[in-house]
């Protein structure tokens, strides 16, 4: 309010000294209506009171209160007045304002009453309307019962006049028959009475029926022959026309095979059948679409002529042929997968509600070929296996030999290698080495294995979900007895036979070292095969456990050979070097005869055993790896210092001596050492101090004895070196172990 007042005050104000300006009330009004500032009118208002008691140019600066009062108290008047008058205003417009709306409730009142008497009339008319429409109906009931008898009487004089045509004797001369333009009539009476004509009793009608008869086929294979000529020229309105008529005789069925033997006239010839069918049944779904009243039941048919015509002829042909498994099975799983593809392609085309059609349809087509596909495979791969081996064999020179193993056989070797040992005779057969041939073949292996994954992959298509696994069962057991039985047992059988036994003069044949490389190669790729192509045919069913079993038991036959044949080869390799030892060293290499002269050189036992020994290293090192590299490296060092501990147990060692055979042992650490074993290079160095013992003087033998290698043996091997030195007994070393 105080806002509000002095607002008033100030406009006042400004009113009283500007009359000049807004010297009425209705021009105060309109300076109301203008933005106004009150600080401004305010400074305003001052400066005027200001001029006018110091006009411009005066020097005169006084100021006048009372005349700044007057005129505040002079613009508070006319503000008053013009409040009153504008009070008054707003009275007469409410006034009028109400006036107004007081008229317009009463015209919505009037429109209100308008309404409802509109709403009656319409009520009153939609009676009526559904009075008179019930009049008409009944009124048309009523000449439907009227004229439906009148028309059946009309159709019924018809069909008797044509039919007494037919009882005539004679050809038909009315024009409903005679008129070819006229032929959609012809066949909806012929059709009418050829379905009166099978209620008729035979006798006297008799001639009547056959005329019929007659005319029916006639006019039946007019429209058919109509229907292709149209479907030539691709006048598809024509062709649904004469569809429809035909759709009420019985041999509408022929109508259909016509569509269909036009729509593959000239189709389906090219080489490759399978790219055309579904372009095909595309262009022709259109246009049954248009022409028939029932297409999907069109459709299924086209499909069914396709696979049942040209599409079994041409797989029959390619089939046709067994005398050669491996194109028969090829044209079979290709066939095979291409009709699902097609099946798959032709889901998108509505064939009917039978959601198995397209595979039905399949099945018959292949079911013979199906139903003996296994017999067919596994005769394949067996004679694909035995001839891949028997290739490799010729190849080879090889004839295959009947080898018995294990049991007695096994004793038998036993026991004419220690008689052979023990006699220094030879009293077994002659060994054939075959020129360190293994007779294994990776490349013989790979194409087992692939012949058997293309085999796995056609099992896996061609058979059936409950015969699946026992096919693929049988698959593999033609692989296991091929490759593992045939092919890796054999190989194994003939590598041990090739080992030497008792004691060996000769230098070996060592090839059995390769036969483990490429054994374990070919489990490896057979493992390979059976965990990605055979377990997932097998994964639920029981026969996973009877496949792990049985390639868990070959897999433990192999190794068990294979460990035999390592024994037996180390045994060899070892017997070699012990008769190498034997022959070559010399009882003077340690104890010659000029005790004076300098040793600079290893004997000559040495270094053909040094030499030998790491030829031996080298090809384990290019056979093996890992695991089963340290443990043949670890057993040959461990027979390899028995072997030479052995034989230096043999000598009598001077002074000059026991620098030749510490020279021997150091080049036997040498070669020792490229095993990479610590147990190996940890004996020979024992041995190596071992041999000192042999040169140092005898007063210190206690304290070489006590070192930090010699410290935990036993004191019988220590006393057993000691014993081979030349003045064990002129110094009587005996007392010095004490």
């Amino acid at each position: 309010m105080w806002s509000e007042s002095v607002h008033l005050l100030c406009v006042g104000a400004e009113a009283s000294w500007g009359r000049l300006e807004l010297d009425t009330p209705s021009a105060m009004l309109l300076r109301l209506k203008d933005p106004f500032d009150g600080e401004e009118f305010v400074e305003r208002l001052a400066w005027r009171v200001n001029a006018s008691i110091s006009p411009p140019g005066s020097t005169d600066s006084g100021f006048n209160p009372d005349l700044l009062h007057e005129a505040f108290t002079q613009a508070i008047k006319d503000l008053q007045l013009l409040d009153e008058r504008t009070a008054k205003k707003c009275e007469r417009v409410e006034a009028a304002v109400r006036e107004e709306e007081v008229r317009h409730w009463h015209n919505v009142a009037q429109l209100l009453d308008n309404n409802r008497e509109a709403f009656q009339s319409f009520q009153d008319l939609d009676s009526h309307i559904n009075s008179v429409a019930t009049k008409v109906v009944h009124l048309g009931d009523q000449l439907e019962s009227v004229n439906t008898p009148r028309s059946r009487a009309v159709e019924a004089q018809r069909l008797m006049n044509h039919f007494r045509e037919f009882l005539l004797p004679g050809p038909l001369v009315s024009e409903v028959f005679t008129d070819k333009t006229k032929i959609y009539e012809a066949a909806d009476v012929i059709q009418k009475l050829h379905l009166i004509a099978q209620e008729l009793p035979s006798g006297k009608f008799e001639n009547a029926k056959q005329k019929i008869a007659e005319k029916y086929d006639e006019i039946e294979r007019s429209l058919i022959m109509e229907f292709v000529k149209a479907h030539r020229v691709g006048d598809k309105d024509r062709m649904k026309e004469i569809a429809s008529t035909l759709s009420h005789f019985k041999g509408y069925s022929q109508c259909i095979d016509a569509f269909i033997e036009e729509a593959q006239h000239g189709a389906l010839r090219s080489r490759d059948l399978y790219i055309e069918v579904v372009p095909l049944c595309h262009r022709s779904e259109v246009l049954i679409r248009e022409v028939f009243t029932n297409p999907e039941q069109v459709m299924g048919k086209f499909v069914l002529n396709i696979f049942q015509g040209q599409l079994q002829e041409y797989i029959q042909v390619k089939l046709d042929n067994k005398s050669v498994p491996e194109m028969y099975l090829k044209n079979l799983h290709e066939l095979y997968c291409q009709t699902l593809k097609l099946c798959t392609d032709l889901q998108r085309f509505n064939l009917g509600n039978d959601s198995q059609f397209l595979a039905k349809l399949t099945k018959s087509i292949f079911q013979r070929h199906l139903h003996s596909y296994i017999s067919v495979e596994t005769r394949y791969l067996r004679e694909k296996f035995n001839s891949i081996l028997s290739r490799y064999y010729e190849a080879k020179g090889h004839q295959k030999k009947n080898i018995q193993s294990g049991g007695i056989n096994d004793i038998r070797r036993n026991i004419q290698d220690v008689i052979g040992t023990k006699a220094n005779i030879n009293i077994g057969p002659a060994v054939e080495n075959y020129g360190g041939e293994t007779f294994l073949s990776e490349e013989v292996a790979i194409s087992l294995l692939q012949e058997t994954k293309q085999a796995f992959k056609r099992c896996q298509m061609l058979s059936t979900q409950s015969d699946v696994h026992n096919n693929a069962v049988q698959i593999f057991d033609l692989l296991t007895k091929a490759l593992l039985i045939e092919h890796v047992d054999y190989a194994i059988e003939l590598g041990l036979q090739v080992i030497p036994g008792g004691e060996v003069r000769t230098q070996p044949e060592i090839s059995f070292f390769e036969v483990l490389h490429q054994s374990s190669s070919m489990m490896n790729l057979l493992d390979k095969l059976f965990s990605d192509t055979l377990v997932p045919l097998v994964i639920s069913t029981p026969k996973h456990g009877d496949c792990l079993q049985k390639k868990k038991q070959l897999g433990t036959n192999l190794e068990q050979k294979l460990d035999l044949g390592l024994d037996r080869t180390l045994s060899a390799i070892v017997s070699y070097v012990r008769n190498v030892l034997t022959i070559e060293q010399k009882r003077t290499d340690f104890k010659p005869e000029n005790d004076d002269m300098l040793i600079t050189n290893v004997t000559v036992a040495c270094q053909k055993v040094v030499r030998y020994v790491s030829g031996i290293a080298e090809r384990i090192r290019d056979s093996l790896d890992g695991h089963n590299l340290e443990s043949v490296l670890l057993e040959l060092g461990l027979r390899l210092h028995r072997a030479v501990l052995d034989h230096l147990m043999k000598f009598e060692y001077s002074a000059t001596g026991a620098m030749a055979v510490i020279c021997d042992v150091n080049e036997y650490r040498k070669c020792v050492a490229s095993f990479k074993v610590p147990h190996v290079n940890s004996l020979f160095d024992t041995l190596h101090t071992l041999c000192k013992l042999l040169q140092v003087t005898p007063e210190n033998l206690k304290m070489v004895c006590s070192g930090d290698q010699l410290s935990g043996l036993d004191r019988t091997v220590l006393a057993s070196f000691i014993q081979l030195r030349s003045d064990y007994k002129t110094a009587k070393l005996g007392n010095q172990l004490k």
